[in-house]
């Protein structure tokens, strides 16, 4: 074999090598850091200021409704906002208005978890034809846990039922 080509070959051996070392330290400098969710939430502060000093508490923006009722007006005694009442986000409130909410650490989530328990795409809050409101696990690692049990398929959620993900829990209320 000629000297050229062993160089050649040398080169590329180390040229791999080192990839392969970025792309480690890329891989453990995310798993010891995680995304950056800080960054959303100094947005989303920003945009609820107005609220908080107007008296009605944190509120998270929630998108337009994606559908509407069939009658049109919400039934009686069905919920209205669903209320954080324990985790980093206490006091955040979304309004239910027929849209389907996303629980987890993605930053296009309805609810940004800042959780190391929570996954990206953790779980989906949705109502159903009936007007009643639906949790599904969207295949989390630490799962979703209804009133102590264990979600594996869609379940309907009571109105002030519990809804722990990691160390946040979520209540639907009036």
């Amino acid at each position: 074999m000629s000297e050229l080509t062993l160089t050649v070959m040398r080169l590329g051996f180390l040229a791999v090598l080192w990839l392969f070392v970025i792309v480690a330290v890329q891989v453990i400098r995310s798993d010891l850091f995680g995304t950056r969710v800080t960054q959303r939430g100094s947005r989303r502060d920003t945009a609820t200021r107005p609220q908080q000093q107007s008296g009605a508490g944190r509120q998270a923006a929630a998108p337009p409704p994606q559908r509407q009722q069939q009658s049109g007006r919400q039934r009686r005694g069905a919920p209205t906002k669903l209320v954080v009442s324990e985790g980093t986000l206490t006091g955040t409130t979304v309004a239910l208005q027929g849209q389907t909410i996303t629980l987890g650490r993605a930053h296009d989530s309805t609810i940004v978890l800042d959780d190391d328990y929570a996954s990206s795409r953790h779980a989906r809050i949705y109502p159903d034809r009936d007007g009643q409101w639906i949790v599904e696990d969207l295949g989390s690692t630490n799962g979703t846990y209804l009133d102590r049990t264990r979600l594996t398929t869609p379940t309907p959620v009571p109105l002030g039922a519990p809804i722990r993900i990691g160390k946040t829990v979520i209540e639907l209320r009036k």
